[in-house]
């Protein structure tokens, strides 16, 4: 069981009562629901991102009659309940809800019933109502938890679920068997809770867990208490070892990693050719998937997916299982037999729909795999976007768990096929899928940016991720690189930045750069050179080391990025954007800066080189030259802004009026002048542009194109 700890930092096995007396009795009925969510969600061995839901019978005055109602404060369809705010749950007339049941006509009609809860709205909450509403509103208590438990739901999904449940709570918890959540589940769980005044539960076969009380507090202990009898009888009644023992071996940690930096971009490659299907990957080798995919069972328990509705819809059917053997190390066999393996998923896909599919079901969706196991190295997952790809692996954990806990006791039972079809291409699903906002231009795609906690390479991923790429920022300074990653985590989310020390002329570290954006999120599409360094002397006192150090860093540094991404971009067979961030110098002289000027002009023509090369693959290769972006520059620190002002005889602080005045437009240039360039040359909008380069400089004649 996992819990919101560091992988491979296994939390106690008791579940702690997390409830505080004293912060509770300053919070009203909605907020004691909200903090009592909070507590429950925020605990992976309690119930999954995004999974179960809560609810409270709360009695408020009717805004149109004045009359005492009562209210259901239920969690709305979508969110989670570790993360959710008070907006976050619905709330409807508890009487109206009652009054659907005359309306009901039966389980032929169950979708007819959700179009009605709108109509139940209490105080014109805009928050959609969830499909397990009725459940929450027709069991007779004050207070409602559904939650996801690994260990509960380990006896649910045992062949003999309902046996197992009087075994393990006595005659407190009741049991129904698997049915698709809605109106008419709902009337049954009322029914089983009327009918013995002793239950506080009931276990839904191959489902999850609902539990109730007289009160927020006395609910959440219920639910806890319940799911920590389950995981102590599971461990003191379960077989060992876990899935029939190892079959193999899983390799070292480093290994692992360095298979897995191999092995996702040409996954990755395969189940992504189009722009618009571009996918994210996560590597997960935490002990308990080391334990399944190396496993004597794998082979005959991976092949039966998962038993809960909320795991199946992010893991799909079934995983993909990739055979490899980590004691030979043989990648490339594996590598060589992923094309007929891919393949003949989406086939099995394909006609998994065709058998389930109904007159009025939604078209095939993606038939690639989601789960991706991997024997001796761990999970691989993707999806459209890195939370969703980490997400999809941790509910894979939970199936994980629950298998192990299942077949340690009984036989493990997945969900029947045409139950897990009608979940999967629900029409009710399908609605609220067409309800997504539509992706961004960038999303799915993954970006290196050089420099990349300077002023342009910040300004530059900041402008990526706004479009909803991953972006692994690569820079020589630790600190800032911390600080960067930091902010962008803050801003766009945890998941979307990584960093990476760099120093850009190590060709080891610029190798191994590229691996590590590989294993963090599956490979690359956009490349952006823009580690830099500036120098001024005149040509007689240039010396060797100045000469050396700019061509190192602004030459060799340039190509051997550019070279990793090349290769990697053509290894996954996607295509992709390398941009070089040059300099106005590259095209124009400038006395005083040979070793600047010269360097730059090598990296304007190394670009126009790699377009040739690069075109056949689909590889972009166009470059930026700046002028004169002052703002937030590291380069524009120390020594070069104090020999610009001495070459144009004025005080620092005046430079940045004067390279205003000098342009044509009479404009300042800014980091984000930059990073709109970029974007423009990673995007769609320049697919058709190649050995290009674009001047932001604000207008120079001497660096017109020509």
């Amino acid at each position: 069981m996992n819990a919101h700890s560091p992988a491979g930092s296994p939390p106690s096995d008791r579940l702690p009562d997390l409830w505080d007396d004293a912060k509770a009795a300053g919070l009203d009925e909605p907020g004691q629901l909200l903090y009592r969510s909070n507590l429950l969600g925020s605990d992976l061995r309690i119930t999954n991102f995004g999974g179960g839901n809560t609810s409270a019978k709360v009695a408020a005055r009717d805004p149109l009659t004045g009359a005492e109602a009562t209210v259901l404060w239920v969690k709305g369809s979508g969110g989670d309940i570790g993360s959710m705010k008070l907006d976050g749950f619905s709330t409807l007339y508890l009487d109206k809800l009652e009054q659907l049941k005359g309306l009901y006509r039966g389980i032929a009609h169950e979708d007819e019933m959700v179009g009605y809860l709108p109509h139940c709205t209490f105080n014109l909450n805009p928050r959609a109502a969830s499909i397990d509403t009725p459940l929450h509103a027709f069991v007779p208590a004050a207070h409602v938890d559904h939650v996801h438990s690994d260990a509960v739901i380990a006896l649910a999904a045992s062949r003999n679920a309902e046996e197992l449940t009087k075994t393990v709570f006595g005659g407190e918890i009741g049991f129904l068997p698997w049915q698709r959540p809605g109106f008419d589940l709902g009337l049954k769980l009322e029914a089983v809770a009327k009918s013995d005044p002793k239950l506080v539960g009931v276990v839904l076969g191959g489902h999850g867990l609902f539990t109730w009380g007289p009160t927020s507090k006395a609910c959440y202990q219920t639910t806890l208490r319940i799911i920590q009898t389950a995981a102590d009888w599971l461990k003191a009644n379960g077989q060992r070892p876990a899935f029939g023992g190892e079959r193999v071996a899983a390799l070292a940690p480093e290994a692992r990693a360095a298979v897995a930096a191999r092995l996702m971009p040409e996954i990755r490659g395969r189940i992504g050719k189009e722009e618009s299907k571009a996918k994210v990957g996560h590597f997960n080798d935490a002990p308990e998937v080391l334990d399944f995919v190396n496993s004597n069972a794998l082979d005959r328990l991976a092949p039966l997916g998962t038993s809960c509705p909320d795991h199946f819809l992010r893991t799909k059917i079934r995983p993909l299982v990739i055979p490899f053997d980590p004691a030979s190390g043989g990648i490339e066999a594996a590598i060589a037999g992923l094309d007929d393996l891919i393949e003949a998923y989406r086939a099995d896909y394909a006609a998994y729909y065709q058998r389930c599919k109904h007159a009025d079901s939604p078209a095939m969706r993606d038939p690639n795999a989601v789960i991706y196991l991997v024997p001796g190295i761990g999970m691989l997952s993707f999806a459209a976007d890195k939370a969703t790809a980490r997400i999809a692996g941790e509910f894979y954990v939970n199936a994980i768990n629950v298998m192990r806990g299942a077949t340690s006791v009984s036989d493990y039972v997945g969900l029947p096929e045409q139950e897990a079809f009608d979940i999967e291409y629900w029409l009710l699903e399908e609605a609220k899928l067409q309800r997504m906002p539509k992706p961004k231009s960038l999303a799915g795609r993954i970006a290196l940016v050089t420099g990349g906690a300077g002023g342009i390479g910040r300004a530059i991923a900041a402008r990526l991720m706004a479009e909803g790429a991953c972006v692994v920022l690569a820079d020589i300074d630790q600190g800032a690189l911390d600080e960067s990653v930091a902010e962008f985590g803050k801003a766009f989310g945890k998941d979307v930045v990584r960093g990476v020390r760099v120093d850009v002329t190590d060709e080891a570290a610029v190798i191994g750069s590229f691996a590590e954006t590989a294993r963090a999120f599956g490979g690359i599409d956009i490349v952006v050179n823009n580690a830099g360094i500036s120098s001024a002397a005149p040509v007689e006192d240039t010396s060797l080391e100045l000469w050396n150090r700019n061509i190192s860093i602004l030459a060799t540094g340039y190509f051997l990025v550019a070279r990793e991404g090349y290769r990697l971009m053509k290894q996954q067979g996607r295509g992709g954007s390398i941009v070089f961030i040059g300099s106005k110098n590259g095209v124009a002289a400038s006395a005083g800066a040979s070793a600047y000027c010269t360097a730059k002009a090598a990296e304007l023509h190394l670009a126009r080189c790699m377009a040739l090369e690069g075109a056949p693959f689909g590889i972009r290769v166009n470059s930026v030259n700046p002028d004169a972006v002052l703002r937030g520059s590291k380069i524009w620190q120390g020594e070069w802004r104090q020999q610009r002002a001495q070459s144009n005889k004025i005080g620092e602080d005046d430079l940045e009026e004067f390279y205003r005045k000098r342009s044509l437009l009479q404009r300042s240039v800014f980091p984000e002048d930059i990073a709109e360039a970029v974007y423009f040359f990673a995007s769609d909008l320049s697919a058709k542009s190649t050995g290009n380069f674009l001047n932001v400089d604000a207008g120079n004649a001497t660096s017109f194109t020509r």
